[in-house]
């Protein structure tokens, strides 16, 4: 898993797709971090993307860097514990702190369950993480 944030980590943006009544929702997200051994994003609890997380889990993740590109699936869930959002705040100060604090009742973090990170290139087999 590991593997998995450092990659996240390096792509600077990646997008996050959800679903809603059977249409998907993509779009750009910059932090995550790792928490109590899980990979962690968050988001704002006032937005559509939020909503779309709680009614349904299941989510994927793609970004691409240096010729390769990773592929994020999973099922995530909501984390309220505040240890939780400080650890995402910790790891993501320079592109969070201009719009969330900890304690705002709006920042708020999902992680995953279960996940299955897939890293590909245009020679190589694909690499398989679970998590």
């Amino acid at each position: 898993m590991n593997e998995v944030l450092e990659y996240l980590k390096s792509c600077g943006t990646f997008y996050l797709a959800t679903s809603e009544d059977g249409q998907p929702h993509v779009r750009p997200f910059g932090a995550v971090c790792k928490f109590d051994g899980r990979l962690y994003i968050v988001t704002n609890n006032q937005k559509k993307v939020y909503q779309q997380m709680k009614k349904n889990g299941k989510v994927e993740i793609c970004s691409m860097k240096n010729g390769t590109w990773i592929r994020v699936e999973g099922e995530v869930k909501e984390d309220l514990r505040r240890e939780a959002r400080a650890a995402m705040m910790n790891d993501n100060k320079a592109s969070l702190e201009s719009m969330y604090t900890v304690d705002d009742n709006l920042m708020t973090v999902f992680y995953f369950e279960h996940g299955t990170a897939s890293i590909y290139s245009f020679t190589d087999e694909p690499k398989v993480i679970e998590f």
